[in-house]
């Protein structure tokens, strides 16, 4: 479990290579927890952003769906066969 109640501010600062280096030592499984720890630290769900993009993308199905929107295949984008 990640700690979330941490006075950051008491630790002393560490380089990221000190960090990584100790990290490295983890258990696998701590390892996945720190990695989780950390990506859930920087992507933090906004629940007004995924609103805007939820509503987008229903408009974007709409117009497609009436044929108001041009679509492109998937071979025209990627060059290759799916």
């Amino acid at each position: 479990m990640v700690a979330t109640n941490v006075d950051y501010n008491n630790f002393e600062m560490e380089s990221c290579e000190t960090l990584l280096k100790k990290a490295i030592r983890l258990k696998t499984s701590e390892r996945f927890l720190l990695i989780d720890g950390l990506i859930r630290s920087i992507d933090e769900p906004q629940k007004e952003i995924d609103d805007i993009w939820i509503e987008e993308a229903n408009k974007r199905l709409i117009a497609h769906r009436e044929g108001k929107s041009n679509a492109i295949s998937y071979m025209d984008v990627f060059g290759e066969e799916e």
